[in-house]
């Protein structure tokens, strides 16, 4: 198949060194040097440090019962991660991912209780939901010219609002009524909820969704034509403009991935307690862009992978159950996620500056 070749490298890895000359400033960098220089390998270090320290620190995470909850509560960050980070490496960010998930998971619940029609043509109607907010936002942003900041900031004030509005005019309540007794209920709770046994511990089919996504995400990004030009729109617009690339398509479409995060997710807490608060959300859009970010991707955009991020959500969860397990006070949760987030980003930029040394 032939590839695009981008303006930027179609990689999140270091360019290959030039020739060993005798008297020339190239040289051959150690493989250990260039196996550092990529991405992943940062953030793998420290979810290796992290889990080590809790080991330690929290014995009761050495069960097997508490390491499920662990990537449990990774993978529910990690799905929607990898998307936004796709879309960071392309050379934007969304902040209405928190509150889209909760906008799918309050229009299934709804159009299915409301309608009393099978649960999965509310499932199906969230997805097109869900893909038209994402479409929106591309839209928006290429036709205006405007930062994804400010677009995707609308996107979110309006969601928002909708979700509690709506909500408030059909149920009368600020939740949806429970659809746990529908048609199609179990059936949707088995592939978006459900759990099964690994060696007597109970697992959430989320983690297994999480770590196919994650193998899907990775074979785009570096085996297909579409993964040239998320890194080629990440690293220049125009250039990747000017040799091909269909920049339009490759925005719009991001967003439609992040809308499809944002679905599934919004899926699995609606058949996983049959009902949703609409004021759920706010806040969760920054938890993803920081895991895509501890994971090796930068704002800038043009770097990354998708390998990175599901580290970045593994710390995530690993911090926020181990805070727990070791029987400390749950508020300093978000300290720890603030010192994970500035050393991530002290050793992003040193990987970064790495990978162009020559």
């Amino acid at each position: 198949m032939s590839r695009t070749e981008p303006a930027e490298p179609a990689v999140g890895a270091p360019p290959a060194a030039g020739p060993v000359g005798s008297g020339g400033r190239t040289r051959q960098r150690p493989p250990a040097l260039r196996l550092l220089a990529r991405p992943e390998v940062g953030v793998f270090l420290g979810a290796l440090a992290v889990l080590v320290f809790f080991l330690i620190a929290a014995p009761s995470v050495r069960q097997g019962g508490s390491m499920a909850t662990v990537l449990y509560q990774s993978s529910t960050i990690g799905i929607m991660a990898l998307p936004v980070a796709l879309l960071m490496i392309g050379g934007e960010f969304d902040l209405s991912a928190g509150v889209a998930v909760v906008t799918s998971a309050l229009t299934a619940s709804m159009l299915s209780y409301q309608l009393t029609v099978n649960v999965w043509t509310g499932v199906l109607v969230a997805l097109l939901v869900s893909l038209g907010a994402g479409a929106f936002n591309g839209w928006m942003l290429v036709r205006t010219g405007l930062p994804s900041f400010l677009v995707t900031l609308g996107t979110f004030l309006i969601l928002q609002g909708v979700n509690l509005a709506v909500t408030k005019l059909v149920t009368g309540n600020v939740a949806t009524d429970d659809i746990s007794d529908m048609d199609g209920f179990d059936q949707a709770k088995a592939l978006f909820a459900s759990s099964f046994g690994v060696g007597g511990v109970q697992v959430k089919i989320t983690v297994v969704w999480w770590l196919v996504f994650a193998a899907l995400a990775t074979w785009v990004l570096l085996r297909t034509r579409y993964g040239n030009w998320v890194f080629a729109v990440g690293g220049d617009r125009e250039s990747a403009r000017a040799v091909g690339v269909p920049v339009t398509f490759t925005k719009v479409t991001l967003f439609m991935l992040v809308g499809f995060g944002a679905w599934f997710v919004g899926m699995h807490q609606l058949f996983s307690f049959n009902t949703v608060q609409s004021g759920e959300g706010v806040g969760q859009e920054l938890i993803y862009i920081a895991a895509a970010v501890i994971g090796g991707c930068l704002l800038t955009g043009g770097h990354g992978s998708a390998v990175g991020p599901v580290f970045g959500a593994f710390m995530f969860g690993m911090v926020n159950q181990g805070i727990v397990y070791a029987g400390w006070n749950p508020d300093w949760f978000k300290a720890f996620l603030g010192v994970m987030l500035l050393g991530a980003v002290l050793v992003n930029l040193w990987v970064r500056r790495t990978a162009i040394r020559r």
